[in-house]
């Protein structure tokens, strides 16, 4: 059982002005696996007046200073990295080999990739005789979801750190766990007094507390659209910037070669990577329909070769993170079959020989475009099948969508797969595989605003001044 009741604010680890606790479920067990406490608009208050009166101070750092900062939290990090794995497991249902992999190795990349910008990012550029000088922009609320913890913590934490900022972390209430622990390799390392907290809670008091704040400068929040818009709103009074990484229901378009079976199988695998609790999933698959009893054989193969069960040992799929938001997917997947959807793969109800966590089956539907299960993110193992005529069709389709985080082009003809990802209305895009932790990651439309990740991550959190007449 994790104790995880005190806050860590301006340096030090303090109790909750008001005490009030929460349990945190072990999703796999729907066991209590810990207790953290529940903060308040005091414990904001205080938060934010310890990151106010430290950014005076950090703001005037040097690259240096804050240099060997961000080395002392990468070598606190790797000495960590088990525990932080062994969190993300039982707050999250991550199975073992993906909690310990690529959920703790996304942070650990951030991490370094913060440092390669940081050594030669260009705070100042001349312009004739004016000097264009970044400078941190201040205060931040930085607000982060539990699909994958470290991943959507540490973007944000060390590029705030190394631009100079100083910040409060609200973490998920459901997934707390890894976030303690990054706390305590934040204070180990020696980050200053003031310049990292963390207040525990619900994203109704707390993150509208930190939105509407006038003495926090930005919010950077990654999460549902709802959640965003209402940020927003809430931040207008204030006129602070807002980042917003939101929802996605991403188009994976295969192309029409030899590779398509293949490329399917990797799409349906990949698909039901995380339980498909990731924004950028590409839950809609987009396929030759003259091909498509080819695509079917391919999809239902690769998601019923997925093990599903225990996270702890050795399986490609765990649950989902919490009893409502298996319910919800349960609800997405009746849609589907309501609106006359081919189920292929899986269905309602938990997979066979499991009675406990919430464990959903790796599903695969035929549909069309305009199927709810197609418009909307279910955010869930929940892949659909969707038959293209032509190029053209298949772009259209990927396009006809709210959303526009990010997309997936695989097939042989590297020149064709280049071609159609530039027509895609996507921020992020991934060609035969391709990833790349400098590649700014964001989205169109209601997806979000800003970017994130490498050098374009930096750039958030930054204010640019003109000194005009400074050579």
């Amino acid at each position: 059982m994790r104790d995880y009741r005190n806050f860590y604010i301006d340096g030090q680890w303090v109790a909750p002005v008001e005490p009030k606790t929460a349990d945190v479920i072990n999703p796999a067990t729907e066991a209590v696996a810990g207790t953290i406490s529940l903060g308040g608009v005091a414990d904001v208050n205080k938060a934010v007046a310890a990151a106010r009166k430290a950014f005076v101070g950090w703001s005037q750092t040097t690259r240096e200073e804050r240099l060997d900062l961000l080395l002392a939290i990468q070598a606190e990090y790797a000495r960590r990295q088990a525990e932080l794995g062994d969190a993300i497991i039982e707050e999250m249902g991550a199975p073992s080999s993906l909690a310990h992999g690529f959920h703790v190795g996304l942070g650990a990349g951030h991490l370094q990739t913060a440092i390669e910008v940081l050594r030669d990012f260009k705070f100042d550029e001349p312009h004739g005789a004016t000097m264009i000088a970044r400078e941190p922009i201040g205060v931040c609320a930085l607000i982060t979801p539990w699909n994958w913890p470290m991943n959507q913590t540490c973007v944000k934490i060390f590029p705030a750190l190394a631009t100079g900022c100083t910040m409060i972390l609200k973490p998920p209430q459901l997934a707390p766990f890894s976030a303690q622990i990054l706390a305590e390799i934040l204070d180990t390392a020696g980050v200053p007094a003031g310049v990292f907290n963390m207040v525990q809670g619900s994203g109704g008091v707390i993150g509208t507390a930190l939105s509407t704040h006038e003495d926090v400068d930005m919010v950077s929040f990654t999460g549902s659209e709802p959640v965003g818009v209402q940020i927003q709103k809430d931040a207008a009074t204030t006129i602070k910037r807002v980042g917003l990484e939101l929802g996605g229901k991403s188009a994976f378009i295969v192309l029409d070669d030899d590779a398509l079976a293949a490329n399917v199988a990797g799409a349906t695998g990949g698909m039901m990577g995380n339980s498909g609790q990731t924004c950028s999933a590409g839950s809609r698959l987009l396929v030759p329909a003259a091909r498509m009893d080819e695509v079917v054989a391919a999809a239902k193969t690769a998601a019923e070769a997925v093990t599903v069960g225990d996270p702890t040992g050795n399986v490609a799929m765990g649950p989902v993170v919490s009893k409502s938001q298996y319910n919800i997917i349960q609800d997405y997947i009746q849609k589907g079959l309501d609106e006359g959807a081919t189920l292929i793969a899986g269905g309602a109800g938990r997979p066979d020989g499991i009675d406990k966590g919430w464990f959903v089956k790796p599903t695969v539907f035929v549909g069309t475009n305009d199927m709810v299960i197609a418009r909307e993110e279910i955010f869930g193992p929940v892949l659909v099948i969707i038959g293209y005529d032509d190029i053209d069709h298949a772009v259209d389709i990927a396009n006809d969508s709210n959303f526009g985080l990010a997309g997936y082009v695989s097939g042989t003809d590297v020149d064709q797969c280049r071609a159609v990802a530039r027509r895609m209305r996507t921020g992020w895009i991934s060609i035969n595989g391709g990833f790349d932790f400098h590649a700014p990651f964001g989205g169109y439309k209601r997806s979000g605003n800003g970017r994130e990740w490498g050098e374009h991550g930096f750039l958030e959190y930054l204010e640019v001044k003109s000194l005009l007449g400074y050579a």
